[in-house]
Order: C-alpha cells, then sequence, then structure tokens
C-alpha cells in the first residue's frame, strides 16, 4: 500500500517524465518552453512586479518603483515592457499632460500570481530550514 508522500513522488515523476522524458539529450531543442517562459516570469524583478500588481489593482510607474525596491528605471522600463509583450500585465496611457501610464495584471497574470502565491507561501514556511541549511553548510 502506498503512502501519500509515495503518491505524490510517483505523480510528480509522471509529470517530469511527460515534460521531459521526449528530449534527446544529445540534440537538445533550440527553444525549451519551460525555459523560455519561466525565465521572463520568475526573474527576481518580474516576480516583484507581478506580486506587487497582485496586491494593489493599478500601478503608475514610480509607485512600482518605490515597491519594487532597488530596482533602476532601465530595467523596469524593459521588464514592464517584456510583461506586457507576455501578455501578464497591461499598460494604459492617458492622454494628459504629463502623460499618465497605469499598469495592471490581466486575467493571465492573476492566473500567474495565485500559483505564485503557492510558491511563496511554500518559501515562507520553509525559509527556516534553507537559513538552517546554509548555517550547517557555512553560508551565512
Amino acid at each position: 500500500m502506498e503512502t501519500i508522500a509515495e503518491n505524490q513522488r510517483v505523480k510528480t515523476a509522471k509529470k517530469i517524465e511527460k515534460m521531459f522524458g521526449h528530449i534527446d539529450y544529445k540534440n537538445p531543442p533550440e527553444l525549451c518552453p519551460v525555459r523560455d517562459v519561466m525565465s521572463v516570469a520568475s526573474d527576481q524583478w518580474s516576480t516583484l512586479i507581478i506580486l506587487w500588481l497582485g496586491y494593489f489593482e493599478t500601478l503608475r510607474f514610480n509607485k512600482l518603483k518605490k515597491y519594487v525596491y532597488g530596482i533602476s528605471n532601465k530595467v523596469l522600463s524593459q521588464r514592464l515592457k517584456v510583461l506586457e509583450a507576455d501578455g501578464y500585465i497591461s499598460r494604459k496611457a492617458f492622454p494628459e499632460v504629463p502623460i499618465r501610464v497605469e499598469y495592471a495584471l490581466t486575467e493571465f497574470g492573476q492566473s500567474y500570481v495565485e500559483r505564485l502565491l503557492e510558491l511563496t507561501e511554500w518559501m515562507q514556511q520553509n525559509s527556516p530550514k534553507v537559513l538552517a541549511n546554509r548555517e550547517k553548510y557555512g553560508i551565512v
């Protein structure tokens, strides 16, 4: 009789096999959809931008820059363009002087936030383990 943990491992192994089992290791594909999508949506800055837009309904550039502490104007601008192009966020410009631009999550972006929150909750619960492991390993 399988335990719940064993059953979860089997399900996980099947999902990973489905994802990677068809890949020829000697001739990897030019474009890996998982790597391509994850690299955009999960870098440090994009994750924070998406989470802040999940917290606030809309944000302007300078407010985002304030909340995503440490990001430069150039990097914020680049990330916003990529996230908009991929469909995670929408950009709305108002014909005012000076121009007012607001950013918001799309429905697709909102569904990503829901998955991202599951991961961040897991990270918060397990960060003491990671910190303890770092200390045992000698990384502080």
